[in-house]
């Protein structure tokens, strides 16, 4: 059934020489394949056990993990910032509210605005990136510096405002945040393999991340990323686990279904067919949702993950690069979009 995708796989893996895993499931018919190493050093293949580091792709964690509050009665989508945590934000907006933090419309200063800064490993040469262990870490990065636009003017993706929502989770469940999303997300969600785990603690089939140079040398990611993810990226997990995660979440394990709905809502419209819920990114074809999906990039990362409603179809796309899992994953839609119409 999936010899036509498995040919669109090689035919771009070939050509982009991408290092990674890929999954892709519809119902009880799955395909799954692998390239590269996870350490090429020692050259150990990547498979389909191996954790990878997904970046951004994570920011859905910290969506669900504020909507299960919101549940219990602890926090509602209106609460306002200044009444969740008693850091020194002087110079943000009165008025920027739960909601706004996780729909990228808060206009607080982001502590890697992509405006101004390309390089994410720029941020490093001032703020060690050993020492970012905690979420609190990252706020001498933005919490004195001017807001960018009034709270609810627009959207502007906003890493700063995941830092914030996951200091509001730890203030509001007590325990730190790795520990929350552990708990009630990855726990529920039969995630045995995901987690945050430190850089120099990283447990066995963690793929490196390897940034490739110009010259064709190659070094990895260890002195270019936080040494520790949080509540804005920086989580390793399986595609196995990612799938299970989309699972979970469309069958109700982790929030109720008018929670699910929520977070899944196009809260913001980003472009033209482009949407953003909570934590997740939403586009539309011909008026209906096409798919929910998530991304991530850091230097010696690449990450998409996508759920399909219409197909009941689920793609993780995996790499331990700084490029390639948007090619992928672009030729596995056209496919599945190909079929849609069918």
């Amino acid at each position: 059934m999936y010899r036509q995708l498995q040919q669109i796989i090689k035919d771009i893996q070939n050509s982009i020489q991408f290092s990674g895993t890929v999954l892709v499931a519809e119902g009880d018919n799955r395909l799954n394949e692998s390239f590269g190493y996870a350490n090429r050093s020692e050259q150990i293949a990547n498979n389909l056990s191996t954790r990878f580091g997904i970046a951004s792709g994570c920011k859905l964690f910290t969506a669900i993990a504020i909507c299960q509050l919101v549940e219990k009665g602890q926090l509602s989508f209106q609460t306002k910032l200044s009444d969740c945590l008693q850091y020194d934000f002087l110079t943000f907006d009165s008025e920027i509210t739960i909601h706004h933090l996780l729909t990228h419309t808060s206009g607080i200063p982001d502590y890697f605005d992509e405006e101004v800064m390309t390089d994410f490993e720029e941020l490093w040469v001032a703020n060690p990136m050993y020492h970012m262990r905690n979420l609190s870490d990252f706020l001498p990065l933005f919490q004195h510096q001017p807001m960018k636009y009034r709270a609810g003017e627009k959207f502007h993706y906003n890493n700063a405002g995941y830092i914030l929502l996951g200091l509001i989770v730890e203030h509001s469940a007590g325990m730190s945040f790795a520990d929350y999303v552990q708990a009630f997300i990855f726990d529920k969600a039969g995630m045995s393999e995901s987690g945050y785990f430190a850089l120099d603690a990283l447990p066995s089939n963690t793929a490196l991340g390897y940034i490739d140079q110009p010259d064709g040398t190659w070094k990895t990611n260890i002195y270019s990323v936080p040494v520790k993810g949080g509540s804005d990226g920086g989580a390793f997990v399986t595609v196995e686990d990612m799938k299970k995660l989309w699972d979970a979440l469309m069958n109700y394990q982790l929030l109720t279904e008018n929670s699910t709905n929520t977070l899944l809502s196009p809260h913001v419209q980003v472009n033209e067919d482009g949407y953003y819920g909570y934590g997740v990114w939403i586009k539309k074809r011909n008026d209906t949702i096409l798919k929910y999906h998530i991304m991530g990039y850091d230097p010696g990362v690449s990450f998409h993950s996508a759920y399909y409603p219409k197909l009941s179809s689920g793609v993780v796309v995996c790499s331990n690069k700084s490029q390639g899992a948007f090619d992928l994953m672009r030729g596995i839609e056209g496919y599945l979009i190909e079929k849609l119409g069918k």
